[in-house]
């Protein structure tokens, strides 16, 4: 196995890695980045991105993610394939496998892993994913404006994109799986008295119609048996996100979903040197601006790390 040190190993793509990488090498960290199974995050299969400042006539979700590469390598930072296996945090400096086959020590890690949206495993679904099928309404929802969508999903973070696509859209269907919701009762009480949503419980999303763009779904009543065409342009799934954490959980501290836990106000782990960024532990806001913000958070956080140990090295030699 080869061996490599490294002074900042970002783990991770996306707005998030992206931006740290940035900054990194800028303050000349001369970060490595590992872009991981899907580089450029979960941006890379969104088509049109309409709310991230600077871009006046919105952006392909790809191209978004390849001007933010271009811009990190830019300053020089090291930006690979590869994914990162495993990880060592018990002790100084921090290690990584990449590929099962190449160990990196660094004296400070970000990680920017993201979170992957849940799916209904439908093969309809990942055909039309961005031709009408999309898992944040808060991103998507611009598009369908005075259409008619679906939605599926229970909990407070599907009420609250179903009460979102109220505001835009001409008719929210809520498919609800069981004969109750799960979201909070406010949560609840939102959904059931917006005049244009309609709530289908004991209902199960059969397949997501349309060759080219979504043109409607078939749902199937699982009380009656009874199927149903829903005649809409948009299908949104609120289900969950999983953050990509799961190598991280010997050492890093999580909260129940997964997502990594920091101190408030900072990117700052449990462990020294060690910090997170965007979607991996953020599971309120998951957007790629919020993602971006908490990339600078974590290089500037990694930076004056780096300066504390220098000065601590320093003070030892002396």
């Amino acid at each position: 196995m080869t061996t490599e040190h490294v002074k900042c190993l970002i783990i991770g793509s996306g707005p998030a890695g992206y931006t740290a990488a940035i900054y990194a090498a800028r303050a000349n960290m001369n970060p490595v980045m590992y872009q991981g199974p899907q580089p450029g995050g979960q941006l890379t299969i969104t088509t049109e991105v309409d709310n991230f400042p600077g871009y006046p006539d919105g952006v392909q979700g790809p191209q978004m993610m390849q001007d933010l590469e271009n811009q990190a390598r830019r300053f020089g930072s090291d930006i690979r394939y590869g994914m990162v296996t495993a990880v060592d945090f018990s002790g100084h400096p921090h290690k990584a496998i990449v590929d099962d086959q190449h160990e990196i020590t660094a004296d400070s890690v970000i990680i920017s892993t993201g979170a992957s949206a849940k799916w209904l495993g439908l093969p309809s679904e990942m055909r039309l994913n961005g031709r009408g099928v999309s898992a944040c309404a808060v991103c998507d929802g611009f598009f369908f404006r005075g259409q008619d969508v679906a939605i599926v999903g229970a909990g407070d973070t599907a009420a609250e994109e179903a009460s979102y696509l109220a505001n835009l859209c001409r008719k929210v269907y809520m498919i609800v799986r069981r004969g109750e919701m799960r979201a909070s009762r406010f949560m609840q009480q939102r959904v059931k008295t917006a005049p244009n949503i309609e709530i289908l419980y004991n209902t199960e999303t059969q397949e997501i119609l349309g060759d080219d763009e979504v043109t409607g779904a078939l749902v199937k009543n699982t009380s009656t048996g009874e199927e149903t065409v829903l005649n809409v342009t948009g299908f949104f799934v609120a289900i969950g996100h999983k953050p990509n954490t799961d190598i991280f959980g010997e050492y890093i501290e999580r909260d129940d979903s997964g997502y990594i836990l920091t101190e408030k106000g900072s990117t700052r782990t449990n462990i020294p040197g060690v910090f997170a960024c965007g979607d991996a532990q953020d599971n309120v806001y998951r957007q790629a601006i919020t993602a971006a913000g908490t990339g600078c958070m974590a290089a500037l956080d990694a930076e004056r790390y780096l300066v504390t140990l220098e000065m601590q090295e320093q003070q030892l030699v002396h």
